[in-house]
């Protein structure tokens, strides 16, 4: 394995941040050509054949409280939240969110690629690439194999299990109406509810992609051009005196939460250089930060700091997206197979069932998604607001959803809090939200504290009314399901006594002819400050270093370069300008394919 040190020397490219999408383009680019010399320099450790990460089942320890993987942003205070901070976690370790997020196969959908109007980008011309990076598994008559990959680093599949409660819940959403769909991610499809598959290979481990794309390269010793350095924090870009200022290294030191200061001494800053390129790769919540301590920002902001101006872009650090997450839990009569709450409570012994090779470590618990659309009576429903909204931004576009759905098999939260015992939960999270936020640093030398972040949520008055469509069409479908025994009280609003629409702790039989539930305008009121309370990331956050026009907010143009500089490029999820209806992970690999393919051309290599 190729660890960075002062030996190197000067490189020809270096990723400042070490996520998804770097992992992606660096090991296509030290794999289509030895002799170019690159560096990785990622703020958290090395994620080589850790068990918490190549076991899926265990995901939800790296959102911990104490967790040393994730990075963990506290938002300022929202009255829109009902005056509670947001927390975002984000990927804080090598491979990023992809080593520890929730492994969900999702595509973004193919009008949300052509909605960023940038040529090279459509939808047409980035499936190729979507196609590259996968080898998908999935067989049937309805599945169109030319939309997907065959041959890619990452498996796409079901890792060797899946629950059987699947089947009931499918049975009984298609009694409801709803389709069965069978490719949800053909980039088209919408409307219905579909088998989930997921980023875990056929052996039940996780396909993240430093284990698929950088880890195969540094094992093999077959290439000493590509080299990491993690727990290490990238400082600054630094530039030449060229007009425009040319990116000619990064600064950085040690990561303090990971070699803790000692007390009389201060973490060294040290200096790379890079002959060709910098990338910065530190994601949404990291990369805007890199680039205004650079001095490439908004210049109010920059100069209070005494920042000097490398390059006037005020649109770095706004724009701040994420999905918006609620999650309902349930009760069931589940057997212990058919949920991953034995395994998250401690009641199954992780280290017991890692020795005897126990197929369910391959599972994520997640076996259902959806990408919904309400009824036109339920878009009335909502009022004339949302009705223009919805007149304006979805119904020109029959294929983008509302709402994501998925459906965990297993209690998401602290065990302690309920009895032992199976649970589900229905995961509904905003597709498009109209709230935006924002990111900028306070201090030039902080790089752990030093920032100021609004996440922005639910500061448009449409997205709490999506929400409230959500829980209503969610909990409908829940209480029909034939293993469905009741809801859980603290993962639910409150409704005053008497209200048609209180919760059932318990449920004896299920009726999948039952009326649907009337809800009062007192009971829409208690939903929507239910969703204040609990409403939060969907760690899916996005879009602040922007690719659109420079004189429309953008950083970068379409070949990811900052504007006013040159030898300086973004790569990670904070380029996207407008949001997908998907999970994110898959949206961050290919724009590491496409980085890969842009700096390769660039380069004269072919990638």
């Amino acid at each position: 394995m190729s660890t960075y040190n002062d030996s190197v020397g000067e490189v020809d490219i270096v990723f400042a941040g070490g996520g998804t999408a770097a992992c992606v383009a660096a090991g296509r680019l030290a794999k289509a050509n030895p002799d170019l010399k690159i560096l990785l320099v990622e703020g958290g450790k090395n994620n080589f054949n850790d068990p918490t990460v190549t076991n899926p089942a265990v995901y939800l320890s790296h959102l911990a409280p104490d967790s040393k993987t994730a990075l963990f942003y506290k938002s300022k205070q929202s009255k829109h939240l009902n005056n509670r901070e947001a927390i975002v976690p984000m990927g804080g370790i090598l491979g990023g969110g992809s080593s520890i997020n929730f492994m969900m196969y999702t595509r973004a959908q193919g009008a949300d690629f052509d909605a960023w109007n940038t040529p090279g980008w459509s939808a047409k011309e980035m499936l190729p690439h979507l196609n590259r990076l996968e080898t998908y598994h999935p067989t049937g008559k309805d599945i169109d194999q030319s939309r997907h990959g065959h041959d890619g680093p990452i498996n796409v599949g079901d890792g060797g299990y899946r629950g059987k409660s699947e089947n009931q819940f499918m049975d009984t959403v298609k009694s409801m109406g709803y389709k069965d769909i069978t490719d949800l991610q053909d980039l088209d499809a919408i409307g219905g509810f579909s088998r989930w598959h997921r980023y875990v290979g056929p052996d039940g481990k996780r396909q993240d992609a430093a284990h698929r794309y950088v880890h195969p390269l540094l094992q093999s010793g077959d290439y000493p051009n590509l080299h990491i350095l993690t727990e290490t924090k990238v400082i600054r870009v630094l530039f030449d005196e060229s007009s425009p200022p040319k990116a000619i290294g990064i600064e950085y030191k040690p990561n303090a939460d990971h070699q803790p200061e000692l007390a009389l001494s201060k973490p060294v800053h040290k200096t790379i250089k890079a002959s060709k390129l910098v990338v910065v790769s530190a994601g949404a919540l990291g990369s805007p930060q890199i680039l205004e301590r650079s001095g490439v920002g908004n210049p109010e902001i920059l100069k209070k700091l005494d920042i000097p101006v490398v390059s006037e872009l005020p649109g770095v650090g706004e724009e701040y997206q994420d999905h918006h997450l609620l999650l309902y839990p349930y009760k069931t009569n589940l057997d212990e197979g058919e949920t991953l709450d034995g395994i998250l409570s401690g009641r199954k012994d992780f280290a017991k069932a890692l020795e005897a090779k126990d197929p369910m470590l391959g599972w994520n618990g997640i076996d259902i998604c959806a990408k919904l659309r309400p009824t036109d009576a339920e878009i009335n429903s909502l009022g004339a607001n949302f009705q223009e909204d919805w007149d304006r931004d979805f119904k020109p576009f029959p294929t983008r959803p509302l709402m994501l759905c998925g459906v965990v098999n297993a209690f998401l939260a602290d065990p302690s809090l309920v009895e032992p015992g199976q649970y589900m939960t229905m995961g509904t999270y905003t597709a498009y939200p109209y709230s935006r936020g924002s990111i900028h640093i306070t201090s030039k030398e902080d790089v752990i504290n030093g920032y100021d972040f609004d996440a922005g949520f639910l500061n448009h008055p449409s997205d709490i009314k999506k929400q409230l469509w959500a829980y209503k069409m969610s909990r409908e479908i829940t209480r029909r399901l034939p293993y469905y025994k009741g809801e859980l009280e603290l993962g639910h609003p409150k409704f005053k006594d008497g209200s048609a629409a209180a919760i059932s702790e318990s449920a004896s039989a299920v009726d999948i002819n039952a009326p649907n539930i009337e809800y009062s305008k007192e009971d829409d009121e208690a939903i929507m400050d239910w969703v204040r309370d609990n409403l939060n990331t969907t760690w899916h956050s996005l879009g602040t270093c922007a690719m659109r026009e420079r004189e429309k907010g953008g950083v970068l143009d379409g070949d990811l370069n900052v504007y006013g500089t040159q030898g300086l490029k973004v790569a990670d999820l904070s380029m996207v300008p407008e949001n997908v209806g998907a999970n994110t992970n898959n949206t961050a690999l290919v724009v590491g394919e496409k980085a890969a393919t842009i700096i390769g051309r660039e380069l004269g290599i072919e990638v």
